[in-house]
């Protein structure tokens, strides 16, 4: 079963953390992620920009229209997600509990219920 990892975040959390730990704080997701890629559990782990480079693109009758967005209800946003394929829900739960920071911040778990085939 699949299920996705959510982290959340925003710049004033991730300015707050000292620069000389950055490494350090790196090298420990480094481990995680090479840790489940080599079980086969972690399918992909992906950081995203802030938010102030990300876009909305909506189509209402006519041509596209991309405007600046997300249009966030809160000072958190996506910051990363985690791919894993494993064996239940009990286990992704081990793996979202092993990720570096889980005991500062949640981590979200969602089951995938549907994937559609990227090779269509």
């Amino acid at each position: 079963m699949k299920y996705m990892l959510l982290i959340y975040g925003n710049q004033e959390k991730w300015s707050a953390i000292p620069a000389e730990t950055w490494p350090a704080e790196i090298a420990k997701q480094d481990a995680f992620n090479r840790k489940y890629q080599e079980t086969g559990e972690l399918l992909g782990a992906y950081g995203l920009a802030d938010a102030a480079a990300s876009r909305l693109v909506r189509r209402t009758d006519g041509p596209p229209a991309v405007t600046d967005g997300p249009y966030l209800e809160t000072k958190e946003y996506l910051a990363s997600l985690y791919l894993l394929d494993c064996q239940n829900e009990e286990r992704a739960y081990e793996i979202a509990a092993d990720m570096p920071w889980a005991d500062v911040e949640p981590v979200e778990v969602w089951p995938v219920l549907h994937e559609a085939a990227a090779d269509l």
